[in-house]
């Protein structure tokens, strides 16, 4: 991380655990507040335990551009691709602290490109509409 760069590759704050498939990660992010820039070089899934509303901030940009509802246990699957996600961070957007959990699965991407979020219908994630080269996610 430096100054030019200020984004840490580590999707979390906190390490939970690691073995040679997977790692867990917990962010905390307290009301009102943003988390620290990150990215995902990995696969992973997202698991948000309680409700909560963020937004999602890309790197380079003013203001966030995504927005999150999660319901209680939302679970979402990302596929990174080959390059990884750009960094972005989360802004707690609620009146309370949230935590969500994040697993990595170390094993190469299978695709080539980023896919759309795949989540379990517990809540959304959606790139606002100004942003129309990008499409709501797949409900499964």
């Amino acid at each position: 991380m430096t100054e030019q760069d200020p984004y840490q590759p580590n999707p979390g704050e906190t390490l939970l655990f690691e073995n040679e498939r997977v790692r867990v990660w917990s962010m905390t992010v307290e009301p009102g507040n943003a988390g620290l820039w990150h990215s995902h070089q990995h696969d992973h899934v997202l698991i948000w335990p309680w409700d909560g509303k963020s937004r999602g901030q890309m790197w380079g940009e003013d203001q966030p551009s995504v927005t999150q509802n999660a319901q209680e246990s939302f679970v979402v699957f990302k596929a990174v691709g080959k390059g990884g996600l750009h960094p972005h961070r989360l802004h707690n957007v609620d009146a309370a602290t949230k935590t969500h959990f994040i697993v990595e699965l170390l094993e190469p991407s299978p695709y080539d490109e980023e896919q759309p979020y795949v989540h379990n219908g517990r809540g959304e994630t959606y790139v606002d509409a100004d942003h129309a080269a990008d499409t709501r996610p797949e409900e499964r």
